[in-house]
């Protein structure tokens, strides 16, 4: 039986990705705080929303190459052992994180953070269930979601997104009625909520949007779309992906799109074209002009989703604790200080959650829902 592709640069992939998230809420929760921010510059704004985009893009890329890996050795896509896998990588640190947000957090003084008390206390039952289905996304577009919790909204898009693939793959032929019957759920989902939320029809115009802003697919099809070029090796198309002269034209636009700050319609669609290319070349060019291969972003990288799930609670205790022990510290000197102490406490927390509570979880179910 052929081993297992591996793929090269990943976690230097989901580095960034999480930086530009742990960036964008920094900012974010000094604004809320009253402290000295930039986070009105369009380059913040748009750093948490490329960073998720990133993120959307390389899952597409690599669960739709682990699935076509496992029909193309098996012959078939075993979808239970798939969500088996998927729980035991997402649900633990998930339901934790919900857990502390809404029964340890907001006791703890040094969390507080403005707004709170009325997202745990109205519709809390509302709120709960759909964190408990696991649909965050609908909970943060009907009811909103306390701070510390608020990232896990594309936990759900990606988790929607498991829902959907492993039978596209599983039945390529009958994809038309499998997408028609998860749109249709979505949509029921959705509006159900809308039907019970107590608010006028232009807000639930608003929420509408938001939701559908948010549940970027097509971002994570993309991702799938060049899995299924690496897989079945379209070299016609992956050499002139691969060519040094284009990576080099798309990666100077790239930087020159995000530094301008420049929003446009379709804007997370067009930067997913882009993150589709980078993450072509990264994984699978033998002659990348980029590598993100060094043991800093390697370790950030298998980290990454905990930093993703944690970095929130981290900020807003870091910027109280300051706030509270020093409040003459102020001026440039402080905004680095707050940076690297965020930093390295959200990768302390991450790399503890990584090692004991996440690792031996990884390891049974490698070993129990593994193919």
């Amino acid at each position: 039986m052929e081993k297992k592709r591996y793929f090269p640069n990943l976690n230097g992939i989901r580095c960034i990705a999480a930086m530009l998230v742990v960036f964008h809420h920094l900012e974010q929760a000094k604004h809320a705080l009253g402290i000295a921010n930039i986070y009105e510059l369009p380059i913040i704004q748009h750093a948490g929303r490329l960073g998720v985009g990133l993120f959307f893009v390389l899952s597409g890329f690599l669960i739709t190459y682990l699935l076509l890996e496992e029909r193309g050795r098996f012959g078939d896509v075993d979808a239970k052992k798939f969500y088996l896998r998927r729980v035991f990588r997402i649900w633990p640190i998930y339901f934790l994180i919900i857990g502390l947000s809404f029964f340890v957090f907001p006791h703890i003084e040094l969390l507080s953070f403005p707004g709170t008390e009325e997202k745990l206390t109205v519709h809390a039952a509302e709120r709960l269930t759909l964190l408990l289905l696991v649909l965050p996304n609908f909970a943060f577009v009907l009811y909103d979601l306390p701070y510390w919790c608020a990232q896990t909204w594309s936990i759900g898009v990606e988790e929607q997104f498991y829902y959907l693939w492993p039978w596209l793959i599983k039945y390529p032929k009958k994809r038309i009625p499998i997408i028609l019957l998860f749109l249709g759920i979505t949509a029921a989902i959705l509006f159900t909520g809308l039907h019970y939320v107590n608010v006028d029809e232009g807000t639930k115009s608003t929420m509408i949007s938001t939701f559908l802003g948010q549940f970027r697919i097509q971002t994570m099809a993309l991702g799938g779309l060049c899995a299924w070029l690496v897989f079945n090796q379209k070299t016609h198309i992956l050499h002139v992906v691969f060519r040094k002269d284009l990576q080099i034209i798309v990666y100077v636009l790239l930087a020159a799109l995000f530094l301008s700050g420049i929003h446009f319609y379709g804007f997370l669609e067009v930067y997913a074209l882009f993150f589709a290319f980078f993450i072509l070349n990264v994984s699978c060019n033998p002659n990348t002009i980029i590598s993100l291969n060094n043991s800093v972003m390697n370790h950030l990288g298998k980290i990454s989703y905990g930093l993703y799930i944690y970095h929130v609670f981290v900020i807003v205790l870091i910027i109280n604790f300051l706030t509270k022990y020093f409040p003459a510290w102020t001026g440039t000197s402080y905004h680095i200080g707050l940076y690297v102490l965020t930093f390295v406490a959200s990768v302390a927390v991450a790399s503890f959650s990584y090692s004991y509570f996440e690792k031996p979880l990884l390891a049974y179910k490698d070993r129990r829902f593994g193919r």
